[in-house]
């Protein structure tokens, strides 16, 4: 079950949500109750080749092509 991240158009306050499925027809912001809200493009962790406190990197920096 993914977490989406939303912004709320009624009371304006970001938010997340665990979603069952991929339908996000029954989010509702947890401020105000509304169902007018519109789900956030957001990046996500990948792990990377090292470990430790750096072993997660967002996905832009996992995307890159090396050349220069």
């Amino acid at each position: 079950m993914p977490i989406y991240e939303f912004d709320c158009h009624e009371c304006g306050k970001p938010f997340e949500s665990l979603v069952m499925g991929f339908s996000t027809d029954n989010v509702r912001c947890p401020e105000c109750n509304s169902q007018d809200v519109k789900k956030k493009i957001s990046s996500f962790a990948v792990k990377g080749g090292s470990s430790g406190a750096n072993a997660f990197s967002t996905s832009s920096a996992a995307c890159s092509t090396g050349s220069t």
